[in-house]
């Protein structure tokens, strides 16, 4: 049997990925650097591999340092400025693939939603998802 392969990219078709595999967890992310990232209430998200995932195109890497203390790399099309991936290629062993990146939207398949203790009152969270105040451990 062969491997699952999921396909994506940004808005101008500059910046692709293509990742093998199922991602290890797919869900919405509602903290606050999400929320400005997107422009919208949550960015849904897959976590891949480094290993299952190939990279094609220019892009630039934006990094910003998180209240905890953490590092979160996003990165862009430089043409269209459409979020692909998160991650620093190289360096992190998975990486996150923004789920409206994909090709084949009907594929994401959303279990989790994270940071529900920064969500904006406005931004819905369809049912079913488990919820998470912070990153489940």
């Amino acid at each position: 049997m062969s491997e699952e392969t999921w396909t994506g990219g940004c808005l101008c078709g500059a910046l692709r990925f293509e990742a093998t595999g199922t991602p290890a967890y797919m869900g919405h992310c509602y903290c606050n650097e999400c929320r400005k990232a997107s422009g919208s209430g949550f960015i849904p998200f897959a976590q891949m591999p480094a290993d299952r995932l190939r990279i094609t195109g220019d892009f630039v890497t934006y990094s910003i340092r998180l209240p905890d203390g953490r590092v979160a790399d996003r990165n862009f099309c430089p043409r269209c400025g459409g979020l692909v991936f998160g991650g620093v290629p190289g360096k992190s062993e998975a990486y996150t693939i923004y789920g409206g990146s994909f090709d084949d939207p009907s594929r994401f398949k959303p279990a989790i939603a994270i940071f529900m203790s920064e969500r904006a009152p406005w931004a819905a969270v369809p049912p079913g998802l488990k919820e998470y105040e912070r990153l489940p451990s």
